[in-house]
């Protein structure tokens, strides 16, 4: 595969893959695998969910694209389910979470000048990621991500996550300070959840510094935690939110939206897209929302992922190379005690897809529709190849099988 005509920016598997169908991807010699991760994040409803496909065949056969200069119900009517659902005044529509972080940090600087400060800084965490684009490159806490694309963009500083000393050390020396950016739970970074207390307590020191408090919910959001956003879980109510990923269960589509101060902030010339907000997108993110409610999967998420992280604690209590299960809702992490990236074509072979992030972290973000059969068909494989991974389980995968995934029913 190493002819194709696509730019070398991904480390792909050899395989191909043809369709999909709730948790399960079929390649294209008929062989499934369970798709642990979801596109990361993105097809919360699982692969082809009937409704997201009815809702985009119907949009296409009507408008599939207008000009932001003009009005479209689905995009009115998708703001309004968005704002009612996050406590928000206003949304921009843009097609990734990095777009829908470019706007929060555009809003950011705009907030700063139109309060005086002529140099404005946001405030950013390490092991954070907000995305590719230049600005959301520099405010990711991470080194590799940004290693080779200096100059960086100027105007952020940086401060540990889950430490408040730190935020408010920052708060008394930084003057030019207008925004903190940070995610409920870091994704990249490991799945690292914040502390309520942190998050609580820099809700504090932005109210009393006037700051926008703008929370990354790109792969938090959309029923992921269990609450349509995990700030909802925490217990605050940020002035800017991001969102994206599952939003449109893999139709490109994202979010900023803010309240307050912040939502009156742009005007018409500060910000734009062309495709952003489309009438296809916004029918599939619509459909979105509405599946999520109809079928309670918010709520559905909370009790599978309690299911998921009480299985895997009991299977490997005492285990010396799992140091720590943690997440919320279907968004969990297997913290191993060593790097583990072998684990990724080792899974492939016995037809589970599995996504590591932070070196060591088996990051798992499964459908919000998964059956107890089908959470516990996922989990019985981890399990065996994890004992099998350690050498703690010496007896052999099936040969049988080969080296590939399950063969269609």
């Amino acid at each position: 595969m190493a002819d194709l005509p696509l730019l070398n920016t991904y480390g792909r598997l050899p395989i191909v893959f043809d369709h999909g169908r709730g948790p399960w991807l079929y390649d294209t010699d008929g062989n499934r695998y369970f798709d642990t991760f979801c596109g990361i994040a993105v097809s919360g409803l699982g692969h082809a969910h009937p409704a997201i496909t009815q809702a985009i065949a119907d949009q296409a056969a009507r408008l599939m694209h207008c000009s932001n200069l003009f009005h479209t119900g689905i995009q009115q009517s998708l703001a309004r389910k968005l704002c009612d659902i996050s406590g928000m005044d206003g949304v921009f529509f843009a097609n990734s979470g990095a777009e829908a972080n470019e706007a929060a940090l555009k809003l950011a600087r705009l907030y700063g000048h139109n309060r005086g400060i002529h140099s404005p800084a946001v405030l950013v965490m390490d092991r954070s990621f907000h995305g590719r684009t230049l600005a959301t490159l520099t405010a990711t806490g991470n080194r590799k991500v940004q290693a080779g694309f200096e100059p960086l963009v100027s105007g952020f500083v940086r401060a540990p996550y889950n430490d408040l000393d730190a935020v408010s050390a920052i708060a008394r020396s930084n003057p030019n300070i207008v925004a903190v950016l940070l995610e409920p739970i870091q994704g990249e970074g490991g799945l690292q959840v914040a502390d309520p207390s942190w998050l609580q307590g820099v809700r504090e020191i932005c109210d009393h510094q006037g700051w926008l408090m703008m929370l990354d919910e790109v792969q938090t959001g959309n029923g992921r935690t269990g609450n349509y956003f995990a700030y909802q879980t925490f217990g605050v109510t940020p002035d800017v939110v991001t969102t994206a990923k599952g939003l449109g269960n893999g139709f490109p589509i994202g979010a900023c939206l803010a309240r307050g101060e912040a939502a009156r902030t742009f005007q018409p010339g500060h910000h734009g897209s062309t495709f952003g907000g489309n009438a296809l997108a916004c029918a599939a993110a619509s459909a979105v929302i509405d599946t999520l409610e109809k079928d309670q999967l918010m709520a559905r998420a909370r009790e599978v992922g309690d299911r998921i992280r009480s299985r895997l604690e009991q299977a490997f209590a005492g285990a010396d190379y799992v140091r720590s299960i943690r997440g919320i809702g279907l968004m969990i992490g297997v913290e191993l005690t060593s790097p583990c990236a072998e684990l990724v074509p080792l899974a492939k072979t016995q037809g589970l897809l599995l996504n590591v992030t932070a070196e060591r972290v088996i990051r798992l973000l499964p459908p919000l529709t998964l059956t107890d059969e089908e959470a516990d068909t996922m989990v019985d494989q981890l399990i065996r190849i994890l004992r099998l991974y350690a050498a703690d389980d010496r007896q052999s995968p099936r040969s049988n099988e080969g080296p590939k995934g399950s063969q269609t029913p």
